[in-house]
């Protein structure tokens, strides 16, 4: 039953910035319970090939669906819920790897798994980067860190570089951007990675009002500095380009009059994360 409605799946290619719904609604509950518990199938929104902005290279991107953090400034709402996202077993996910290894190894580039949440369909994330390695392509996992307990060493051991999405430090400010307040499962994420050396970029995003806060900032930059790990930091200007999915799916959008954040502001958030002595940018 499963293979069936993974046969009958449209196209994986596609982008982030496509509006997707009710792709796997028709996948029965105790199948779609099986699959999370066993990592045989995943949910998928679309995958993006030629990507130059979600790790080192040029990558081919598997966007999942399920996230619970419900960030304020997220593009992709439609990620949210598991029935939006295609039915895919793990062979055909990997078949679709395969099928670019060659080029994303040539383009020193390689694999990034990123959501919605992809922690939250751990079994089948564990299980692809098991294959994707095998297949010698570098692979890269784009995580809020919430569910990296949920991931062991042994299976950290198969993402070359995790890239860390941090909200906020501080559990007020949390709550502010996301659906949760507790962040001390992300927290701890980090400093497990630390003491297993792991790579890490880190990324931040800009939102003026929300997250352009100096104080916070900083903490959130020494924090990452204390690790040891991050390779890089990302500052990610905030934008609007997934308004219309809000507006689509019927969803309060708080940040419909928000601008994107000028120069002078993305140039001071930069700073505030190299005075802190990371590779900011």
């Amino acid at each position: 039953m499963i293979a069936l409605a993974a046969a009958a799946a449209p196209p994986l290619e596609g982008s982030p910035f496509e509006l997707r719904v009710d792709l796997g609604k028709s996948v029965a509950e105790i199948d779609v319970h099986s699959a999370i518990a066993s990592g045989e199938m995943g949910f998928i929104h679309s995958f993006t090939t030629g990507s130059a902005v979600d790790g080192p290279g040029i990558r081919l991107v598997a966007w999942t669906t399920l996230c619970m953090f419900r960030c304020k400034f997220c593009h992709n709402p439609d990620t949210w819920t598991l029935s939006n996202g295609m039915p895919v077993t793990l062979a055909r996910a990997t078949d679709e790897i395969h099928k670019y290894a060659g080029g994303l190894k040539a383009m020193k580039g390689g694999f990034t798994l990123s959501g919605g949440e992809p922690l939250m369909q751990a079994r089948f994330a564990a299980r692809l980067f098991a294959a994707t390695k095998a297949l010698g392509v570098h692979t890269a996992i784009e995580t809020n860190g919430f569910y990296g307990e949920k991931l062991s060493d042994a299976e950290l051991a198969d993402i070359d570089l995790i890239i860390l999405d941090m909200k906020a430090f501080g559990p007020a400010q949390h709550k502010r951007v996301t659906a949760i307040s507790d962040n001390s499962q992300v927290i701890a994420f980090c400093r497990r990675l630390a003491k297993l050396g792991h790579p890490m970029w880190l990324r931040y995003v800009l939102v003026p009002r929300l997250t352009d806060i100096s104080d916070e900032m900083e903490r959130v930059a020494q924090f990452a500095a204390s690790l040891g790990i991050v390779q890089r930091a990302e500052i990610l200007p905030f934008h609007q380009m997934g308004r219309f999915k809000w507006e689509e799916l019927g969803i309060d959008y708080e940040l419909s009059k928000t601008a994107p954040p000028s120069q002078e502001a993305v140039a001071k958030a930069i700073g505030v994360f190299r005075n802190a002595g990371l590779n900011a940018d």
